[in-house]
């Protein structure tokens, strides 16, 4: 599965013992699934925390592996940016490859912004 940028700050909040969302119960429900995280929601989570804070932000990241962006993730994305646009249909740039990212390595998106990412064919959201 791949986490969602949403998730990762849920998980954060949760594991410091502020606000409930549903991350930790997710994890423990999946203990065996395999959860990856993409580069862009490494990005979009980093940006959470001051440049001193960056070992902190490593840390919390590293159990999780990273895919980052290939020529086939690009071209999914691409192709997703295309039908929406037909559509008459938009999604942020970031989702767009975090999408993609899901789509092209046959992965479900644990996210809570089902309504977004529902517009992306083919793309398996699971909610938490």
């Amino acid at each position: 599965m791949l986490l969602d940028t949403c998730f990762l700050i849920d998980l954060q909040y949760e594991l410091g013992g502020r606000r409930r969302r549903g991350a930790l119960d997710f994890l423990h429900r999946h203990p065996k699934a395999a959860a990856y995280i993409s580069l862009v929601s490494w990005m979009e989570f980093a940006e959470g925390y001051e440049e001193e804070q960056e070992e902190s932000c490593r840390l919390f990241l590293s159990p999780f592996p990273l895919i980052v962006p290939d020529a086939a993730i690009a071209w999914r994305a691409s192709q997703i940016s295309r039908r929406l646009r037909a559509a008459g249909i938009r999604i942020g740039d970031h989702d767009l490859w975090i999408a993609a990212t899901a789509v092209e390595r046959g992965l479900p998106l644990v996210s809570r912004n089902s309504r977004q990412f529902a517009r992306v064919p083919a793309l398996r959201v699971v909610s938490y």
